[in-house]
């Protein structure tokens, strides 16, 4: 039985971490793409990332990837403290705590940067998410009336934040 671990990504993770967000993309319900991009961009952004100091973080099972969290920080000077977090888990890997491992060591990492404010967007029913997000102590703030469409079909989404200097973050 191989152990779950969860690091910060390296290059060595790209073309797994590709597949990964492939797949779970490919599922049409967790993530707003419906695929991953070509490998040479996917391994732009994740170098362009750890160049920067990103908090991101792949779960890894033995050496592949099995799931991802990460949080970038907004460019603009006014929103500076606040990031954007992204993540997935296969199908499956969930239900397993990996998740909520990936979210807080990403969290981790981003508050120690200076980030007091990290933000998120969820389809509405996505409600093993929902319920996660809440359990680390992120609180909603609005709901995004058809902000998806997958093959014809709308979906609502929910927008939550985490604050730093609020209980439970």
């Amino acid at each position: 039985m191989t152990t779950l671990s969860i690091c910060p990504i390296t290059p060595g993770h790209i073309a797994s971490f590709r597949e990964c967000l492939d797949a779970v993309a490919r599922e049409k319900r967790w993530l707003a793409q419906v695929e991953a991009p070509p490998l040479d961009r996917v391994e732009g952004f994740v170098r362009q990332g750890i160049e920067a100091g990103v908090s991101q973080f792949v779960a890894l099972d033995g050496e592949r990837v099995v799931g991802w969290a990460d949080i970038f920080p907004a460019w603009a000077a006014a929103v500076s403290h606040c990031g954007s977090l992204g993540m997935g888990v296969l199908s499956t890997y969930r239900r397993q705590g990996l998740g909520e491992r990936l979210l807080r060591a990403c969290i981790g990492k981003a508050q120690l940067q200076g980030l007091t404010r990290i933000e998120l967007e969820a389809r509405a029913d996505n409600l093993a998410a929902l319920a996660l997000y809440r359990r680390v102590g992120f609180v909603q703030e609005a709901v995004k009336r058809r902000a998806m469409r997958f093959d014809g079909v709308y979906f609502d989404s929910v927008l939550m934040s985490l604050l730093a200097d609020e209980p439970g973050a």
